[in-house]
């Protein structure tokens, strides 16, 4: 067999394995790219973007004589940027993801497994090179990157109750998109960040919550247990939490922030209840912005 029959045949078989997340994350993706008309900005590259005047500075031989001679400016070529660019995605797979306050609702982790595939679909139409952390494989441009996400999207590996990110091997000067509810402990976040913030690397700290968590709608005797069983608390007036609980989560989202804000990253909070539009448009345009 030949390899490129190989990788079709392997391609058709990650296909049939998980095309409902697929097909829903290319509708997303597809609704998106109607409110962005490419990667159109100046840079490095072959073709052809625009004339803006000259500046002080730059070199004579970039003026354009002849779009020059039609007036009395000089003008300069800017050619279209097509430096493709790694991105590594990195997406919680652990047990506090499997949260929904409402069973008609997505659960974070449906809803950032989505947005993480949208963003791949995105990235990979628009000439970028995309890698999944837990794939552990490197960026790729391709379709059949985009099954394989999928098809890992669609497995369920033991996980503990709250996740870290650890990603290997970020190349230089590329970016990221961590999605998580960020509800366990900091520190590990804290680590990766740095890590990347040393290696020239930007990108986007996106925080799923469910409705439930943002509100606290929970009063009179509550038993109030992690997804994965190992943390239970009993409380006979739950109302009484109300206020420290949203005060702590106040200050995670503050501390995430600045978090973002000191290695030059940036923070969204996604509701699950909100449009995961919203969220895509956020991302794409973060992780699009020239630095």
């Amino acid at each position: 067999m030949t390899t490129a029959a190989a990788y079709r045949q392997k391609a058709e078989g990650l296909a049939g394995g998980m095309p409902p997340l697929l097909a829903e994350a290319e509708h997303l993706a597809q609704a998106v790219m109607l409110g962005f008309h490419g990667r159109r900005r100046g840079g490095m590259g072959d073709e052809f973007w625009q004339y803006r005047p000259a500046r002080s500075g730059d070199p004579r031989r970039l003026i354009d004589w002849r779009r020059s001679g039609r007036s009395d400016t000089h003008f300069v070529q800017e050619k279209e940027w097509q430096a493709a660019q790694s991105v590594f995605l990195w997406v919680d797979e652990a047990q506090s993801m499997d949260f929904t306050g409402d069973p008609a609702r997505a659960t974070k982790a449906e809803r950032g497994k989505l947005l993480a595939l949208a963003i791949a679909v995105l990235l990979i139409r628009g000439g970028e090179r995309v890698a999944l952390a837990a794939l552990g494989t490197p960026p790729r441009a391709s379709q059949l990157q985009l099954l394989r996400i999928a098809e890992r999207f669609a497995g369920r590996p033991e996980a503990p109750d709250y996740g870290a990110p650890v990603l290997r091997n970020l190349a230089p000067q590329s970016r990221a998109l961590f999605v998580s509810d960020f509800l366990g402990d900091p520190a590990p976040l804290e680590a990766q960040l740095a890590q990347a913030a040393d290696r020239g690397v930007r990108g986007v700290l996106c925080q799923v919550l469910d409705p439930a968590e943002e509100a606290f709608p929970f009063d009179g005797r509550t038993i109030f247990e992690s997804m994965g069983g190992t943390l239970r608390h009993e409380t006979l007036k739950a109302g009484d939490l109300k206020g420290r609980y949203l005060d702590r989560l106040a200050q995670r989202k503050a501390r995430l922030a600045d978090l973002a804000r000191a290695v030059g990253w940036q923070y969204h909070c996604h509701h699950t209840g909100q449009p995961a539009q919203s969220a895509l448009l956020y991302l794409y345009g973060a992780l699009e912005r020239r630095r």
